[in-house]
């Protein structure tokens, strides 16, 4: 009411004005730069009870519902005792922590652990991104800050809870090193609004406010967030292990109907390097194929399809010329003939159906996971990569630009050789290599794997052109026909 009374007050005051013959641009002109600041303050007001980034209710999410990531959760329910026993841990002495930083790749499951915190030690959640704190408007994202703080005490008072989660997700945004911006100084206030939160967070008050966050990179995070009595514990989601992926598609294939042939150990085995929601990317479109060839369940066809497609993409429409068509075969076959002879039993497929930016690729299953890797290793991986291009000069005579991404990975690798200490340098550190040296020393592992690879082509010759043909011919072959290929033709 008020406000329209202002307002047709204002247009008749200016008309006034107008009519006496007053120039009112002057007067328009600094109305409209205060009704723009009026607006963006009353933008950079959080409503902190509804909409994206606020208050939410108790998750239905369990740590029983998280797969994968058995030390993670084990971690993290020893730091939220705090919550749930906090008299005993007062009768002990015991500082609760004020806040637990969740680090690792993405898709892991920080945010599923969040909630699942929450229900574990039935918490008032709240939840936000690092991004909703940082406006170009001085002093907006501090009293963002602020708001979330007080509304987490006063939604827990509101249920009778006596403890509240606040998750921050991405939070680097908001919580990089202090110094790095020179326009002005909004994120550095925002940054120490928030460690005055959690620094004034007391065992003695009436709400227990616990502050967790989410990010994949921790190093940007500002040293004075990172030091305890603010967060005091930094838990690492790592990808999950061959064991860990079997769970999770256990659990995200339990409103599945799934064929008698599949078998989840062998999907497992075959996502190394997998996070959680690429296995829940693989489930998902595993139905989708399933249910788009009308099958009332989901084979283990559908599985490996599937695994293709999150790694690389749909099938691509892209029609090759038959002579593209017999250099990509011959290129994927010398990726599978050297793996089979490297590592028996490595490959999962072969294929030259275009997917994505790939024209070909060969799917390799690791027989176990390798956390570390031997010198021995390193090289038959950079074999690998060098096998295509040596196999299309072989049998073609000259090698194409499909080799171009194989270079670049085995140039990393060897590159990997030398820092680890593995080469001849010996023991170096990165920057007291010069470049001219870091290029002779990769150069020479190339060229000795290149000289090898080669050598066993040339006496494999006929086993390269048969795997191609029958390549070209059928377009996709498993692992066992290949096996079965070099078995009959005696490779040594």
């Amino acid at each position: 009411m008020l406000k329209s009374i202002a307002l047709g007050a204002g247009i008749g005051l200016l008309a006034f004005l107008a009519v006496n013959r007053v120039d009112i641009w002057p007067l328009v002109f600094v109305l409209a730069l205060v009704g723009v600041f009026y607006a963006s303050a009353m933008t950079g007001r959080v409503n902190l009870t509804s909409g994206p980034g606020r208050q939410a209710s108790l998750p239905g999410i369990e740590f029983s519902d998280i797969g994968g990531q058995n030390t993670a959760k084990s971690e993290l329910q020893e730091a939220l005792q705090a919550l749930r026993r906090p008299h005993a841990y007062a009768a002990l002495g015991i500082r609760p922590l004020k806040g637990i930083l969740l680090t690792g790749p993405p898709g892991t499951g920080k945010t599923l652990l969040a909630k699942a915190a929450a229900r574990y030690t039935e918490s008032a959640f709240l939840f936000a991104s690092g991004s909703e704190f940082v406006e170009m408007y001085a002093g907006v994202g501090a009293q963002r800050v602020r708001q979330l703080f007080h509304a987490a005490r006063s939604s827990a008072k509101k249920q009778g809870r006596g403890s509240a989660i606040i998750f921050i997700d991405e939070i680097e945004v908001m919580a990089g090193r202090r110094g790095q911006h020179q326009s002005h100084l909004e994120y550095d206030q925002t940054l120490n609004q928030l460690l005055v939160e959690m620094d004034g967070m007391t065992p003695q008050e009436d709400v227990q406010v616990l502050v967790m966050a989410a990010t994949n990179r921790v190093d940007l995070l500002d040293q004075a967030l990172m030091r305890p009595g603010r967060f005091d514990r930094v838990v690492r989601v790592d990808l999950p292990d061959r064991e860990g992926r079997r769970r999770i598609l256990e659990l995200h294939t339990r409103n599945k109907p799934l064929g008698p042939d599949v078998e989840l150990e062998a999907v497992a085995q075959e996502t190394f390097g997998f996070s959680g929601a690429h296995l829940e990317s693989v489930c998902n479109e595993a139905a989708i194929l399933a249910l788009r060839e009308e099958k009332a369940t989901i084979g283990m066809a559908h599985f490996k399809a599937a695994v293709d497609k999150v790694m690389l993409g749909e099938k691509s429409d892209r029609r090759l010329r038959e002579q593209e068509i017999r250099r990509v075969a011959v290129h994927e076959g010398g990726h599978a003939l050297v793996s089979e002879w490297l590592a028996p039993g490595s490959v999962s497929s072969v294929t030259i159906a275009p997917r994505g930016m790939a024209l070909g690729f060969v799917r390799h299953v690791p027989a176990e996971d390798r956390l570390l890797e031997t010198e021995a290793e390193l090289r038959h991986d950079i074999c690998v990569c060098l096998a295509g291009s040596a196999a299309e000069r072989l049998l073609l005579g000259e090698a194409s630009t499909g080799a171009a991404n194989d270079f670049e990975k085995a140039w990393e690798i060897a590159r990997r050789i030398i820092f680890a200490g593995l080469s001849e340098l010996g023991i170096v550190q990165e920057e007291a290599v010069s470049t001219d040296v870091l290029y002779q020393t990769v150069h020479h592992i190339m060229d000795q794997e290149r000289d090898r690879v080669n050598g066993f082509l040339e006496g494999h010759a006929h086993l390269l052109e048969a795997l191609a043909g029958r390549l070209a011919a059928q377009e996709t072959l498993e692992g066992d026909s290949v096996r079965n290929l070099i078995a009959e033709g005696e490779i040594a």
